[in-house]
């Protein structure tokens, strides 16, 4: 079979690599839908701890189940499904386990014809969604739903802010907080993103490349309950000023880095908190699929390419242009 393979540092193929053995307590889905993330890049680029050569890449993935081990399974085959990609986040659901891991590093993922999969690991695919729709759901949706409902608490009616909208993360997020009836705010460096946010019902828009100070945001009467971010850095104090008191940054990474100060005083005083999160439990993978079919939410998709495709296209994940994910068709 067909798979993408990190084959040594910085340097992803696709090869031929031998199907996979199913053992018990496991299935063998072939693969019809892939998505990139930020993630595969990292790996790619070195970024991402627990790096092994040789592994087939990729977290998000649906397909069919073709073989169980097990009897006691039988009823999962010729099922339509989606992948959760956590891999032993333990008992706590407020914090994963020292062996937690995601597919895709340092075990193999989802980039191929086919995966072996622990049968717990299989859920069916939402009924409104295709499989193409499907794939794009588990890390970034995850991401979002734990951001937005465990860490943030969001409620219907507040004031919600969502950084950098066209990331996977960000664009669900969006859906999220909009399904839940807040009030949907959006940041870009495009204008392009922000008049398709516009069109898909948010409140206000606003580019931080063109402007430099967040005075009288979007007219939001007091400012923000709830900030959604990916970027950290220093534009952390500017969301600090524009939160309401008590209000709540949740930030899930950080790629412009780490602030060179912290405005400590305007939080305290104003009992602001700023949490961090990651891509989610188990429970909260149930309820991301029962909320995205409750709420019929379809994924942003920017592009639909062959999987043939998928090496050349990992530079494409960053691109300024990009709105929601990159799905590949097996």
């Amino acid at each position: 079979m067909k798979a993408l393979v990190l084959t040594s540092p910085g340097v992803i193929e696709m090869k031929e690599v031998p199907l996979p053995v199913l053992t018990t307590g496991r299935a063998l889905v072939k693969i019809k839908a892939v998505a990139l993330n930020r993630r595969d890049d990292w790996i790619r680029e070195g970024k991402y701890p627990n790096i092994k050569t040789g592994m087939v890449m990729g977290s998000d993935g649906a397909g069919i189940v073709e073989q169980v081990f097990d009897e006691a399974h039988k009823e999962w085959i010729g099922k339509e499904i989606v992948i959760n990609p956590n891999i032993e986040w333990g008992a706590n659901p407020e914090v994963q386990s020292a062996k937690y891991t995601i597919l895709g590093m340092p075990v193999d993922g989802t980039f191929a014809d086919y995966i072996s999969i622990p049968v717990d690991r299989l859920h069916h695919k939402p009924f409104h969604l295709d499989l193409l729709q499907a794939a794009s759901l588990p890390l970034c949706g995850l991401t979002a739903f734990r951001a937005l409902f465990r860490k943030g608490e969001l409620q219907a009616g507040q004031n919600v802010l969502i950084s950098g909208f066209g990331g996977g993360v960000a664009q669900f997020a969006f859906h999220f907080a909009k399904a839940a009836g807040a009030n949907v705010y959006v940041t870009s460096g495009s204008d392009s993103k922000l008049e398709k946010a516009m069109k898909l019902g948010a409140k206000g828009g606003y580019n931080y490349k063109n402007q430099t100070k967040y005075e009288d945001l979007w007219k939001t009467k007091g400012g923000f309950d709830l900030i959604i971010d990916s970027a950290g850095g220093d534009q952390i104090n500017n969301f600090i000023k524009i939160l309401r008191a008590s209000g709540k940054i949740v930030f899930y990474g950080a790629t412009n880095g780490v602030p060179a100060k912290l405005d400590l005083y305007r939080m305290f005083w104003n009992q602001l908190s700023l949490l961090g999160s990651t891509m989610g439990n188990d429970q909260e993978f149930d309820e991301m699929l029962a909320f995205v079919s409750k709420h019929q939410i379809r994924p942003v998709v920017d592009s639909i390419r062959p999987f043939s495709k998928l090496a050349e296209s990992f530079g494409d994940i960053a691109k300024p242009n990009k709105i929601g994910k990159i799905v590949f068709q097996v």
